[in-house]
């Protein structure tokens, strides 16, 4: 180990399982409350899980309770870190991020640092991965700090919902308006802004143009960088989120890698089925 530096994300991030593994992350899961029952984000529930119940009940979320997060650090301090470099969802979205400053201040034996990422899902989940790597490369602490904020601005998510009714139900809607027009079809694209708040930057009219007009927002994204990460997220789309992937494999050959995997059952609670995301950050080499 290179670093004594723990890495630690909560799992509306959506890092895919294999980089979970591969960097030794720490995980935080939401909760997922039914009347019957409280499930733990990705521990004792799946994303079909829920897709299947949400005709009967949509349930709720909450943060990870105080007990659950100071159990993580102790062990984090038990495997001998003594730094944790902590990445979380948006805070104009969760209040998972303040939760975790707080309890990080707390932490007498532990130095931690909280990211707030302005994103959610995949567009969290590059962040975090990003943040592997640079621990992997041995980089000072300092240093990882300020190269992680600078990178908030250079990562970005576009997702597609096929109804904003869970986005409503759910009070996540943010900024995005409400079509009235259903009948014309129309699709928001959704993204969030410097504030890390859900708001509508395209409207499209029909499913498949409105996944070819993420493609073309995260072309604008890229603009003439070279080096760049995508990733495809998606619940309950696989069909589509395939053809997805195969168009940014087309259209980006010089991507460094297209990520591609579910989000996580928190999530799924409010997206509803259909969701497909695309991830894109720039990157420096």
């Amino acid at each position: 180990m290179k670093n004594k530096i723990a890495l630690l994300v909560d799992s509306g991030t959506d890092v895919p399982q294999d980089l979970m593994e591969k960097y030794g992350i720490f995980m935080i899961p939401l909760k997922i409350i039914y009347k019957s029952q409280t499930y733990t984000d990705k521990v004792d529930i799946t994303p079909e899980e829920v897709y299947e119940r949400l005709a009967t009940e949509i349930p709720s979320t909450s943060l990870p309770d105080g007990e659950g997060i100071q159990r993580i650090f102790d062990e984090i301090q038990a495997q001998g870190y003594r730094q944790a470099v902590v990445v979380t969802i948006s805070s104009g979205l969760s209040g998972t991020y303040n939760m975790l400053r707080l309890m990080g201040e707390e932490q007498k034996a532990l130095q931690v640092y909280v990211l707030d990422t302005k994103s959610i899902g995949i567009g969290a989940g590059l962040q975090a991965i990003y943040a592997a790597e640079l621990i992997d490369e041995g980089r000072p602490w300092a240093d990882i700090i300020k190269t992680l904020e600078q990178k908030v601005q250079e990562s970005k998510v576009f997702f597609n919902v096929a109804t904003l009714e869970y986005l409503q139900k759910g009070g996540r809607i943010g900024l995005v308006a409400s079509i009235v027009g259903t009948a014309l079809k129309l699709n928001p694209t959704i993204s969030c802004n410097e504030e890390g708040i859900y708001h509508t930057v395209a409207k499209t009219r029909g499913r498949k143009k409105s996944l070819e007009k993420m493609i073309q927002l995260v072309q604008e994204v890229i603009g003439m960088h070279r080096h760049f990460r995508l990733a495809v997220a998606q619940g309950d789309a696989m069909e589509e989120a395939l053809w997805v992937k195969q168009l940014l494999e087309e259209k980006f050959p010089q991507a460094k890698e297209i990520l591609f995997g579910p989000i996580s059952p928190a999530l799924v609670v409010h997206t509803g089925p259909g969701l497909l995301g695309i991830g894109v950050q720039l990157l420096d080499k």
